[in-house]
């Protein structure tokens, strides 16, 4: 059933979305900023972080606050993205999270963009953190390795302050693709990989080490060879050119236009026939 056209307030300015759309997607789209810190589109939001709150402000119903990647648009919603109260809440949650990961660059100028430069709170160090003291326990890596893709490597480890995020019994894992999705979604810059020649090395997961697939054309390591495997069962790859399967990305781009130029030129001998 197609999605009814409405019309949504935000911070007073009234924007087109459709009903039932998440709000965070609607600012977002519009260009109004909403901090985030587990909200990923390929995942379906859960709210954990608190950092999206907004407050609404329809006539009549009471005032809310709540996070806008769980708040779904009904036609006439209105919400404040940086009200009084919603900067209040944000700021603490901000001092916690500078507790929480106090090595984090990318927490620290988001902080800094709300006026918030040191936290009140005990600043949790461990001099042995495989993450370097930049965890929030967000989740994303977790659940973008188990749920988009299926390789299940990392999970929470402890419980209540000695909860951390990495490889059953922090030991190397076999079952890590190496496809870096996990370092993509993390927020705070905490996940690090590194390659040194032929292997891909995720220092934050145990030091777990991938193989990776040389180029046929120009000699470059360019990606796992695990993850080149798992990609080439799915259907749309099925009839993949040979001659570009084991290409890096750079190489099959200049063999493509290669043959799209041999093609191109041979319709132009047809013609001039």
């Amino acid at each position: 059933m197609k999605s009814k056209d409405i019309q949504v307030l935000i911070n007073g300015q009234e924007f087109k979305a459709k009903e039932g759309e998440l709000v965070i997607d609607i600012a977002r789209r519009n260009g109004i900023f909403i901090p985030a810190l587990c909200y990923e589109e390929s995942l379906k939001p859960y709210g954990a972080c608190r950092m999206c709150i907004v407050e609404i402000k329809n006539e009549g119903v009471k005032k809310k606050i709540t996070t806008s990647c769980t708040l779904q648009a009904f036609d006439g919603l209105s919400i404040e993205t940086d009200s009084e109260e919603v900067l209040k809440h944000r700021k603490v949650l901000l001092e916690l999270y500078l507790a929480q990961a106090p090595n984090s660059s990318k927490l620290k100028e988001l902080a800094l963009r709300y006026g918030v430069n040191r936290t009140r709170f005990r600043q949790k160090i461990r001099d042995d953190d495989p993450l370097n003291n930049s965890c929030v326990l967000c989740g994303l890596c977790v659940r973008v390795c188990s749920e988009v893709m299926s390789a299940g490597v990392i999970n929470f480890i402890g419980r209540g302050e000695k909860t951390r995020v990495n490889t059953p019994y922090f030991e190397q894992s076999e079952l890590c693709l190496g496809c870096r999705a996990c370092a993509e979604v993390c927020p705070t810059g905490a996940i690090e990989f590194r390659d040194d020649g032929d292997i891909r090395i995720a220092a934050s997961w145990s030091n777990t080490k991938v193989e990776l697939k040389k180029c046929s054309m120009c000699g470059k390591y360019y990606a796992p060879v695990k993850l080149d495997k798992k990609i080439d069962t799915l259907y749309y790859y099925k009839d993949r050119d040979d001659e570009l399967r084991d290409m890096c990305p750079d190489c099959r781009r200049k063999a493509i236009a290669r043959k799209m130029t041999l093609i191109a030129e041979n319709e132009v001998e047809k013609y001039a026939k």
